[in-house]
């Protein structure tokens, strides 16, 4: 599984992807998609002290619904509507304030404690401009001492060599549309962007292809351009145990918190 790949979701320079905005496809996420080890990490960094948070690329609304449970006042915000609905009929989804923006273009007076990207969302930002507004924007909404996290594959490992159909390829099934297969397939790579296929065989005779593309950052590079931000003080990890970033570690886990001022009125959702 291409786990949370929403290339073109949220990227200031594309629509979001038909993976996204189709409500069929939409629907295939969560059961494409199970809960694993990053929603727990992401849980335990809001811990249990309540506190204002925004989950940007929400998708379907699975993680936001789980903080607002634990008590914490929640916005989840993205810009794909389908993904939307479906947060909005979610068990506990009128405890969180949806909204649909991207994170480039998100203008709300809350400030936040905690702003995370989760599902490798970072990777749909696929140049520096875009990476650049994306920080600007989200640090703008971080309450004074607030933190944004996030996290991205760990290009040394190059984890798009696995997405062939022969190791991607699975059957799931999906409540309402019954038993979907599913596989991935690379079409492209170009530096640090990786294009691939998502293929949906529904029946033998209804079978949907999207396409998405991925930056892959390195290390170096993203905390360069965090550190332009106004994030000097990031804390790195390389998987979801804790462990320390390295060369055979899958992830580059964001702990950033920004020096940058902040504008406008700490304010909160009842």
């Amino acid at each position: 599984m291409v786990e949370g790949s929403g290339a073109g979701c949220l990227n200031p320079q594309a629509s979001p992807s038909r993976s996204y905005t189709d409500p069929r496809l939409a629907a295939v996420y969560d059961a494409l998609n199970p809960p694993e080890a990053d929603a727990l990490f992401y849980l335990r960094l809001a811990g249990d002290e309540p506190k204002t948070i925004l989950d940007m690329g929400c998708g379907t609304g699975r993680l936001a619904c789980s903080l607002a449970r634990r008590g914490h006042r929640v916005t989840g915000a993205d810009p794909a509507s389908a993904m939307l609905d479906i947060a909005r009929k979610r068990q506990g989804g009128d405890k969180v304030a949806w909204i649909a923006a991207g994170a480039a273009d998100l203008s709300i007076d809350t400030r936040f404690d905690l702003i995370i990207m989760t599902g490798h969302v970072f990777q749909v930002f696929l140049d520096d401009m875009a990476v650049a507004a994306v920080l600007a924007n989200l640090s703008r909404h971080l309450a004074p001492e607030g933190r944004l996290a996030f996290e991205t594959r760990n290009p040394l490992v190059e984890e798009w060599r696995d997405w062939t159909p022969e190791r991607t390829r699975e059957r799931i099934d999906v409540p309402g549309l019954g038993a979907v297969d599913v596989h991935y397939r690379v079409s492209g790579v170009a530096g640090q962007l990786v294009t691939f296929e998502t293929h949906f065989r529904f029946a033998e005779d209804d079978v949907v292809t999207t396409w998405n593309t991925l930056r892959f950052m390195g290390k170096d590079e993203l905390a360069a351009a965090l550190e332009r931000s106004g994030a000097p003080d990031v804390t790195w990890f390389g998987d979801w145990d804790g462990s320390p970033i390295g060369p055979a570690r899958p992830e580059l886990i964001v702990i950033a918190t920004f020096e940058r001022p902040q504008d406008g009125p700490t304010a909160a959702f009842c």
